[in-house]
């Protein structure tokens, strides 16, 4: 049966509403047990325009694991400027018009020998619809196990799901990278945008790379959640956030999509770490 576009738009949501629940539920339990007694506060907000839409901001700060992780979830809809319509599909044919759902995450954790991890996935509709999204992660100090343990799960998903790994990788390696500094920001992952051959092959996809970001969350943290760590590898951590700060404000498209769509503005920043420092 083909399903029209409200009944994706619902489908779309209600995967997204769920996704954010069991993301912040497994964060608060890698809290716990920590021995920490850091919740998460929630955060609701709606664009200027209520019948626009808005979001669920969930954010969790100063945790024994976290020093600040954030879980949106956003369903928004309303009508870009002129100027930004050439810079989204279908923009231009829709006269602007566009309606758009996804979860955004991101963990700066306390421990600089665990890695940040950055995750986002999307449905977007204008004249045209589509998915996007992807994992990456951005390690303080380098460790090849680690970053071959997170590939081999991102490789995994795109096998199940018949996805080229290698070209969403490669993606990844490209839009993660400051052309200023000539350097990649992390280690990347899989990034992947304009996902629109097969409606439901898709959707399952991208199911499935919300999913493996739980775990690959718990496999990194239960590996060196424990781990000593030093002044220096703190001081190293913030100086790689440094660099993670002025990607997202300089070229993240998430980012620049928010604050074009009327987003909140607390919600578009949360990715941003709680400290940082530059040379």
């Amino acid at each position: 049966m083909k399903l029209n576009i409200n009944i994706k738009k619902k489908l779309a949501d209600q995967w997204f509403n769920f996704l954010q629940s069991e993301i912040v539920n497994a964060c608060q339990s890698i809290e716990r047990k920590s021995g920490s007694k850091a919740v998460f506060k929630k955060k609701i907000w709606s664009k200027l325009k209520v019948s626009e839409g808005g979001g669920t901001s969930m954010i969790l700060k100063n945790g024994k694991i976290f020093e600040k992780v954030g879980v949106n979830k956003s369903t928004v809809s309303g009508s870009f400027k002129k100027k930004f319509r050439p810079q989204i599909k279908g923009a231009v044919k829709s006269k602007g018009a566009y309606w758009a759902s996804g979860v955004s995450f991101v963990a700066h954790m306390l421990n600089p020998k665990v890695p940040a991890i950055h995750f986002n996935t999307r449905f977007i509709v204008t004249a045209d619809h589509w998915f996007g999204g992807g994992i990456d992660a951005t390690p303080a100090i380098n460790d090849k196990k680690e970053e071959k343990l997170i590939h081999g799960l991102l490789k995994q998903v795109c096998t199940n799901n018949k996805k080229n790994y290698k070209k969403l990788k490669k993606y990844c390696d490209e839009y993660f990278f400051l052309p200023h500094r000539n350097e990649r920001r992390g280690i990347g992952g899989i990034f992947f945008d304009y996902e629109d051959k097969n409606w439901e092959k898709d959707f399952k996809f991208v199911r499935e790379v919300g999913l493996v970001l739980i775990n690959i969350l718990e496999t990194v943290i239960n590996r060196k959640a424990k781990s000593k760590w030093n002044k220096n590898d703190k001081l190293q951590q913030l100086y790689k956030r440094g660099r993670y700060v002025e990607f997202n404000l300089l070229y993240d498209r998430g980012t620049k999509f928010g604050l074009n769509s009327g987003g909140n503005i607390d919600s578009i920043f949360m990715s941003l770490p709680p400290q940082a420092k530059w040379n």
